[in-house]
This record gives C-alpha cells, structure tokens and sequence, in this order.
C-alpha cells in the first residue's frame, strides 16, 4: 500500500469519529433527559456513558488527525503511534466513567428505589441502541477496510453501548413487574460491560505501545521471507507497531559466494515481498553468509 493510500484511510477513518461523536452528543441528550424524567437510574447510567464517550471519540478523532503529519527530525517513522495513543486515551477515559456509574448505580441500589422508571424509558433504550448498533457497524466495516486500530476501538466502544442499552431496557422491564431494584441492579451491569471494553482497549493499545506483536503474523512474515529467492535461512524476524502499520527487521542467511549485487537483489525482493503486506511500511534487512 503506497504512502498517498495510508494517509487517505486516516481521513477515511475521521468519518467514524465523527459519526460517533454526533451520535453520542443526540443518543446522551435524550438518555439524560428520559432518564430524569422517568426516574431510571440504568437509563441515566447509560446516558453518562455515551457523554463521556463524545470526549473519548474526540480523542479518536485528534489521534488521527495526528497521525497523518508526515514525519519530521522527532519522528523519523511518521506520527502513526498517535492513533494507538488516541486509543489508549479513550479506555482512561472509558474506565474512569465505568467506575463512576458502578459506583452511583451501587449507593442506588443501598438506598432503595421507591418507583419503577415510565415506560417512555424502555422505547428511549431500545431506539438508542438500534441507533448504536448501525453506528457499530459502520465503524466496524471502515476499521476492518482501511485497518485502523483507532476506529475499531471506536467500534467496539460503539457495540458495548448497544449492550448497555438494552441491559438497561431489560432491568427497566424487570423494575415493572414490582422489582425496582432490578432497574440500578442493571446499571452495575453496565457499569462492569463500560470496565471490561475499556480493559480490553487498553491492552491492545498498551500491547502495541510497548512493541508487542501478533506472533501469528511474525510466522507469517517468515514464510514469505523463506521462499524469497536466495534466501537460505530466516535466522530472525522481528516486528513492530505503528499505529495500524508494521516496521519489519530481518535478519537473512544467504550463500557466501554471492556477489555485492547478488546479495543485495535478494535483500531488495525481500523488503518489496514484505510490503506487498499491507500493514507492512518499512523493512530493515541484514544478510548474513551461511555456512558451507
């Protein structure tokens, strides 16, 4: 994938931001306002979720924008760790709302509820996450076409939300058939779903960050670099993240007996194998002789 195309995808994946980002400030308005007035704690649980969510998709969106500078005398590989940074951003931001509703739905459900929330909260639920869940999808399907961690983290923030919802219509449904409780019993629910998506985004952000790698796809990469031409043995491959992108180090063995430029053509045709990869954007290779 050519440089120009990289950049592209990046601007591509500030549509999803922004998509969610309009969704969350109209989804979080109406949840606040249903859930004041029809006294569900679950459904202002879940409105508090999706405001915080506006500055987590801002954060996305910053990263990504970031990410497109070209590189510079700082950043010799580009600016791309800024969307995995935006991604990490947003699971602070996610967990620190989590625990704030597990807390508050747990006062909630020390103190007693003394009603049952209308039933105005129930349509309010389950419109919202019908309206999640196609933004989910959108975000899914444009993360999965130009392979940005930041917008698939967006998305599963974007899916976990339609959960929410509908764990809060279902306690809301509960608390009608004289079971109140059940109503702030569900937003600790929701409470332990925003936690566990926000965990899981900070691991994979932290797992690249520090130079974790998928080793499914190191094996990968060793295969291609096996059947390179001229390549006798793949004595080390190693591999780190940029972002959505990949730098690759190579350490080649090859015949002794091969010529200055022998050598380097095959060092050549293994970079050009490995950035027909699409993640891959640079490769760094060191040939060794082999032993006769």
């Amino acid at each position: 994938m050519e440089q120009h195309q990289r950049y592209e995808n990046l601007k591509m994946g500030e549509r999803g931001a922004i998509v969610s980002i309009v969704a969350y400030i109209c989804l979080s308005a109406l949840k606040l306002i249903i859930g004041n007035i029809s006294g569900s704690e679950a459904l202002k649980a879940d409105g508090l979720n999706n405001a915080t969510d506006i500055i987590a998709s801002i954060a996305v969106l910053i990263g990504l924008k970031l990410a497109q500078r070209p590189p510079d005398e700082d950043h010799p590989y580009g600016h791309w760790k800024s969307e995995t940074i935006a991604s990490l951003i947003a699971s602070f931001i996610m967990m620190a709302v989590g625990i704030q509703v597990l807390i508050t739905a747990i006062f909630s459900v020390f103190k007693g509820s003394k009603q049952a929330p209308d039933m105005i909260s129930v349509w309010t639920g389950l419109l919202c996450a019908v309206v999640m869940y196609f933004v989910y999808r959108y975000n899914k399907n444009l993360a999965s076409k130009i392979k940005s961690q930041a917008v698939m983290a967006a998305a599963k923030d974007n899916f976990s939300d339609a959960l929410v919802s509908i764990g809060a219509v279902i306690g809301i449904i509960g608390s009608q058939f004289n079971l109140p409780w059940l109503d702030p019993l569900t937003a600790i629910l929701v409470g332990f779903i925003i936690c566990k998506t926000a965990w899981d985004i900070f691991r994979e952000a932290s797992h690249h960050l520090s130079d974790g790698f998928d080793e499914t796809i190191i094996t990968a990469f060793k295969e291609t670099v096996g059947q390179v031409e001229g390549v006798e043995e793949v004595k080390d491959l190693r591999a780190r993240n940029y972002g959505s992108n990949a730098v690759v180090d190579v350490v080649l063995s090859i015949k002794g007996d091969l010529d200055f430029q022998e050598a380097h053509n095959v060092a050549t045709n293994v970079e050009n194998e490995l950035k027909k990869t699409s993640e891959v954007i640079e490769v760094h290779v060191h040939y060794e002789p082999s032993k006769l």
